[in-house]
């Protein structure tokens, strides 16, 4: 029920169907076996949902790169079968480099997620060397195969690239966001492995699974839990359904086929707007593929719920004691970073109601839009039902709906600069100084130059191209002015230590 502009979402759940559909009949048409085909259709999903480069280019270029990562892991995988220590150990050394390769981007997100991806299905299938060659087979077509449906056959995103992600902040060493991660995602994972393998010494990799892809898109400790959450609900919610629809089918094809291609398309159509509904899907995915494989039975799926809340608590307690990113100190920098973004949208627009035609406003508030898209992110776990911390939950509702209306504000400005008839009017002077100083005492200085906002000239002051900007900036300068109350109004920070 979540919108979907431009259905982003539905055409890429449909384009991962065909593809992934595809990549599994190719590797089956080509005679190899289950195992090769379960591996086949991995790949292909995680290159259709993990590759997520700005440009259709970039995407193919990343996409080529997998099998570099995958084929050697799954080669260490599968030669360390025999040997737990040494897979335990180098299962943790992917870990951290999976992590750490976020640092440069989605690039390097995909890959990493990849190369896990890879040593986890070995543990899955229990992969053997002798196989090795069967796998290498069906990632390769399958990778080819989703390639020539993303690139080829459908690549929507060549009519409407997605907007590129903001740049993560700097930082560097430990202050680097990812590095952190890395080190908090290895004791998680370790410390999943080493309960996980208490609990089955067969389905361990379950609670490894579990603590990697919670880290996965989060930025902060609170992020963390929240995800870990979702993750335990959407799986409970799989396995109930498990229950009554994978089990009682036993693996039959036929049906198993079809519903596998509903939790797929389920799995990219929920994924954006929705965690626990993607797990849920994921979860009776998993219980179809376990009925393929001829193991599948109500006792396998509690101990998956097991293992879920084993990765789960390991995940919390990674972030609550390995190199903490407090809420509050991931939430104020995305914040500081859009109102950075409002100040150099009211000045491009000044500028251009000036006549200045080379200002453009644009591309700030587009930039505006994911700032403000990350922010929303970053809050997500004082603005949970659940959240127990009610006054900063009320300070994060008041800061979101603040920033909100200096979007609304900013866009008006935008679209009235835009209009070539628009009238230059010299008070247009005086409310962008007004915004400015509005904006000076809640951004913090640094050495970031921001344009400032040109005079104008007193023609035509009443035109209504110039009273549009004119209630656009005092309504910006109102929501602007709201924000110290719930910014500054905390001696101990915006959110504390949330």
């Amino acid at each position: 029920m979540a919108p979907d502009p431009g259905r982003i979402r539905l055409r890429a759940a449909t384009r991962a169907v065909i593809g992934i559909g595809g990549a599994v009949a190719v590797v089956e048409l080509a005679g190899l076996p289950l195992p090769a085909a379960i591996t086949g259709g991995l790949a292909a999903l995680l290159a259709l949902f993990t590759v997520a480069d700005p440009t259709p280019r970039r995407q193919a270029v990343t996409t080529a790169l997998l099998p570099v990562v995958g084929f050697p892991v799954l080669a260490l995988a599968a030669s360390l079968h025999g040997h737990p220590l040494l897979r335990d150990a180098a299962f943790l050394a992917v870990v951290f480099c999976g992590v750490y390769a976020r640092r440069w981007g989605a690039r390097g997100n995909a890959l990493g997620i990849f190369g896990f991806m890879m040593f986890f299905a070995t543990q899955f299938l229990h992969a053997v060397p002798a196989q090795l060659p069967h796998l290498y087979a069906a990632e390769a077509m399958a990778l080819t195969f989703a390639g020539l449906v993303r690139f080829g056959l459908w690549c929507f995103e060549r009519r409407t690239p997605p907007p590129a992600g903001p740049v993560p902040l700097p930082a560097r060493g430990l202050a680097r966001p990812t590095t952190r991660q890395a080190f908090q995602a290895t004791f998680a994972c370790g410390l999943a492995l080493a309960v996980g393998q208490l609990v089955s010494d067969e389905r361990w990799y379950w609670a490894v699974g579990t603590a990697w892809w919670i880290f996965v898109n989060t930025a902060s400790r609170g992020e963390t839990l929240v995800r870990g959450f979702r993750r335990v609900l959407g799986t409970a919610a799989g396995i109930v359904v498990g229950l009554l629809v994978a089990v009682p089918l036993d693996g039959a094809p036929g049906p198993t086929a079809a519903l596998v291609a509903v939790c797929v398309f389920g799995i990219f159509y929920t994924a954006a707007p929705s965690y626990s509904w993607m797990m849920f899907f994921v979860t009776v995915m998993a219980g179809l593929l376990y009925g393929l494989l001829g193991v599948l039975h109500p006792g396998l799926l509690a101990l998956r719920l097991e293992q879920t809340g084993v990765g789960a608590l390991g995940a919390a307690l990674a972030v609550a004691v390995v190199l903490p990113i407090t809420t509050h100190a991931a939430t104020d920098a995305w914040i500081q970073r859009a109102l950075l973004a409002v100040r150099r949208c009211t000045a491009e627009s000044a500028r251009r109601l000036a006549g200045d035609a080379s200002a453009d406003p644009a591309p700030h508030v587009g930039e505006l839009e994911l700032l403000l898209g990350r922010v929303r992110i970053s809050l997500a776990p004082l603005l949970h039902p659940f959240s127990p911390l009610s006054v900063r939950k009320e300070r994060a509702r008041a800061v979101m709906a603040h920033l909100d209306e200096c979007a609304r504000q900013v866009r008006g400005l935008a679209a009235v600069a835009a209009d070539p008839d628009a009238s230059h009017d010299a008070r247009l002077t005086a409310a962008c100084q007004r915004v400015e100083a509005a904006l000076r005492t809640l951004v913090a200085t640094g050495p970031e130059q921001v344009p400032t906002a040109a005079t104008v000239s007193d023609a035509t002051p009443h035109h209504p191209g110039a009273e549009h900007a004119l209630a656009h900036l005092r309504e910006l300068e109102m929501a602007i002015t709201s924000l110290a109350a719930p910014l500054r109004g905390n001696p101990r920070g915006v959110f504390a230590e949330a």
